[in-house]
């Protein structure tokens, strides 16, 4: 289920009572005994909003109704950090995990932003890689994807070959990967791929995209990056003595959103951010609560023209 009508304006404390009780039903997955709890509303009262969405025809296969209730908060982020669009999704719990109501808001965005004659830059990851299910495909003419980053050897649902790959399956487009590792064992094995192996050419397809799409990596946990075994638990302790904040295409930044001098930046097989931030459109989807000061820097660097996150990350965000 999504929210797909993209319109925004100002409703009722009945119409946002509604569309959280109907985000939370059908995109979080929540019972109606749960969604009550949340809403602090008895289950009976939840049974009617369930109903009169269906009644207004706001449930079909996808949910016909705005983020109610967070249009200030995301205008309130587009005004703090310069950035033209913000869609927050309804999401009040700090303690977890924002992945899923963040993707379902970005895949919805992405279906109704492809077109004909495109090239598109992905990033990867657990955000994006949720975007998926939530994205409507359709049959696009010359239409191309270029993944911005090295692969993984393991067959993994993280590999970003893999979210590359399936997204332009989407929209029955061409892929163009990277035949080289994320991370490699020195730069001068990384200057000898770029040089001599032909990779060059595809990063030079970055300076030529109409859209990138780019997630967010955090530091102070778990994240992507370290659960794929790309970056050692040593390497990611050395990154935060840096200065590391997160990373964006493992180009591992600081909260200024500056590059941190540190040798695991000079072995990093990906797109380059200041080449990125001449993209016309600029989606960054990402949110949590240990990924914030990554946000800050990621924001300062790219410049974002749209970010998709949720509420309780844009409220931290703007505390």
């Amino acid at each position: 289920m999504l929210l797909t009508n993209p319109a925004l304006g100002v409703q009722s404390d009945a119409d946002s009572l509604r569309v959280r009780a109907v985000w939370l039903y059908h995109v979080e997955g929540l019972t109606q005994n749960d969604v009550a709890q949340r809403l602090n509303i008895n289950r009976v009262m939840v049974v009617r909003l369930l109903a009169d969405a269906k009644r207004r025809n706001e449930v079909r296969m996808t949910i016909s109704a705005p983020l109610a209730g967070l249009v200030e908060l995301g205008r309130t982020v587009e005004t703090r950090f310069g950035i033209d669009r913000v869609i927050v999704a309804p999401f009040d719990m700090a303690d977890d995990d924002p992945v899923r109501v963040i993707a379902a808001a970005a895949g919805n965005y992405i279906s109704g932003r492809m077109g004909p004659g495109m090239t598109i830059g992905v990033g990867w990851g657990r955000t994006l890689y949720n975007t998926l299910p939530f994205i409507t495909g359709s049959t696009l003419e010359d239409f191309r994807v270029v993944s911005l980053l090295g692969g993984i050897a393991a067959a993994r649902r993280f590999n970003p070959a893999e979210f590359a790959w399936q997204f332009a399956e989407l929209f029955q487009g061409e892929g163009f990967l990277i035949p080289a590792p994320a991370v490699v064992d020195s730069p001068e094995t990384k200057h000898a791929l770029l040089e001599r192996c032909g990779l060059s050419s595809i990063f030079e397809m970055a300076d030529k995209l109409d859209v990138v799409l780019l997630s967010v990596g955090g530091i102070s946990t778990l994240t992507t990056s370290y659960r794929t075994g790309h970056i050692s638990e040593a390497e990611r302790r050395s990154l935060i003595e840096a200065g590391a904040v997160g990373d964006v295409l493992y180009n591992f930044i600081d909260e200024a959103g500056a590059i941190v001098p540190h040798e695991v930046n000079d072995r990093i097989i990906s797109a380059n951010l200041g080449r990125l931030r001449k993209t016309p459109e600029r989606i960054l989807v990402s949110g949590g609560r240990e990924k914030i000061s990554a946000l800050r820097g990621a924001i300062r660097t790219l410049a974002p023209t749209v970010f998709v996150t949720d509420e309780t990350t844009a409220r931290a965000l703007i505390g």
